[in-house]
């Protein structure tokens, strides 16, 4: 492959990426700051903000079946036009999030109408991140294929720097008045311009190799979720511990910070937003670092330092934030998602693609990762809030769920073989071919 071409795999994966993130984490951090006033509307403003936390928790839980829809046209028709489908599904509903009335001027259908929109979010981001992943994965030569699958993951905090600087920006020029009125849906329409231009990018692209190769040989299964559960259900286990680290911790650094260190720090909206930015700047320096790293030493060792270094730093973190300053906060959010975060998030789709096989291998990464973060991610900000709510405001027991994350992936990854430096498909081919002319010969057996 031309580094011409290169560029533009990695452009693809990245743009796109970016785009649905940007789009996503919207939700997320107006949802803290906004969306408890204008569409959950109650008498405690506690209450308000659980049922804001509780409408983003419900976009994860449906992204398995975005995953499950999607993947299974990645895996039957391909990844270029599975792609275009997810970015179109993901920024519509954005764009006429922006353009919602609030329960003050329609009442219940209000937070009704955001809840729809929401699911539609997360049916298009289920698949969206395995494509993305595979796009890069999957045209990698073996020697770089950590720093390719890198570049998707590098998406997530790219969407979200361009989510908290689009706020940062909105909410240091209007009055927080004008915000919470109209403020907070300016990047939310203006997305359709980032949209637009994701089309452009990924319409060019040609399929990958992997899924060629499938094509040509006249392997593509006929029901990709079934092949997955009769022959990689192990695989998808793996996946979805694996999972469990990069996520929690990733919305408690990213998210729940927000209404955290606003409601019970002390510290302004527009300091913690620019805290989540920098900090979000410097691990996008670091992801392909580690993903190329990880071609060096393998996937699985720098994925354990990642996972041992979120143990260790749960405490530490909330330490940091209880000193009260903004110097202090801008440290404990860098050395989270950047030293520590970093590393995890930067290897975990290359692993996760070089578990499955290239005929499954879109259903596998987004069924285990969709599946991951609906159990650990979209519920982080909620549990955080509710051991808050319940242990008198004690930090104690929010640092002990990020350490209990960290165990639980450790014990999934454990039963990984290191596959880095092997061609992606060389040790899959067959596999499933394999298996079914085991079956057929003991029914054939059977049979005479």
């Amino acid at each position: 492959m031309s580094k011409k071409q290169m560029r533009k795999v990695w452009l693809a994966s990245l743009v796109g990426s970016s785009i649905e993130w940007f789009d996503y984490f919207l939700y997320g951090t107006v949802a803290a700051l906004v969306f408890n006033q204008v569409f959950f509307v109650t008498e405690d403003p506690t209450v308000g903000l659980l049922l804001a936390y509780a409408s983003l928790a419900l976009a994860f839980f449906i992204r398995p079946l975005g995953g499950i829809i999607f993947s299974h046209i990645g895996d039957r028709i391909g990844r270029k036009k599975t792609l275009v489908m997810t970015l179109t599904i993901m920024g519509v509903a954005t764009v006429l999030m922006g353009l919602l009335p609030t329960y003050q001027a329609i009442g219940v259908a209000a937070p009704i109408l955001l809840i729809s929109l929401r699911l539609i979010q997360g049916i298009g981001i289920g698949g969206e991140w395995g494509g993305a992943l595979l796009l890069a994965v999957e045209y990698a030569p073996k020697e770089k294929r950590g720093l390719f699958g890198a570049f998707p993951q590098m998406g997530v905090t790219i969407g979200m720097f361009l989510g908290s600087g689009a706020l940062t920006f909105i909410t240091s020029v209007v009055s927080q008045e004008a915000f919470i009125s109209w403020g907070w849906r300016i990047p939310f329409i203006a997305s359709s311009l980032l949209v637009i231009f994701g089309l452009w990018i990924r319409k060019g692209l040609d399929e990958t190799p992997s899924f060629k190769k499938v094509q040509e040989a006249g392997e593509i299964p006929k029901l990709p979720i079934v092949d997955i559960f009769k022959y990689h259900w192990k695989e998808v286990l793996i996946a979805i511990g694996g999972k469990v680290v990069e996520t929690a911790p990733f919305y408690i650094f990213a998210t729940f910070i927000v209404s955290y260190g606003t409601n019970n720090l002390g510290f302004s909206s527009t300091q913690v937003l620019v805290a989540v930015m920098i900090g979000t700047i410097v691990t996008t320096i670091l992801m392909p670092v580690m993903g190329s790293l990880s071609d060096r030493v393998g996937r699985k060792k720098v994925y354990i330092y990642g996972t041992v270094a979120m143990m260790a730093y749960a405490f530490p973190y909330f330490w940091l934030l209880e000193q009260r300053t903004f110097t202090t906060l801008l440290i404990a959010t860098i050395i989270g998602l950047g030293i520590v975060w970093a590393p995890i998030t930067a290897v975990l789709g290359t692993m996760f693609s070089e578990i499955f096989d290239a005929k499954v291998r879109y259903t596998g990464v987004s069924l285990g990762y969709q599946i991951g973060a609906a159990v650990a991610g979209g519920t982080a900000p909620l549990v955080a809030t509710a051991l808050l709510v319940q242990f008198d405001n004690s930090y104690i027991p929010v640092a002990i769920y990020i350490m209990l994350t960290a165990v639980i992936s450790l014990i999934a990854v454990s039963a990984v073989k290191e596959k880095s430096n092997k061609e992606l498909d060389e040790f899959t081919t067959g596999k499933l071919d394999s298996q079914e002319d085991s079956v057929a010969s003991k029914e054939q057996v059977v049979h005479q």
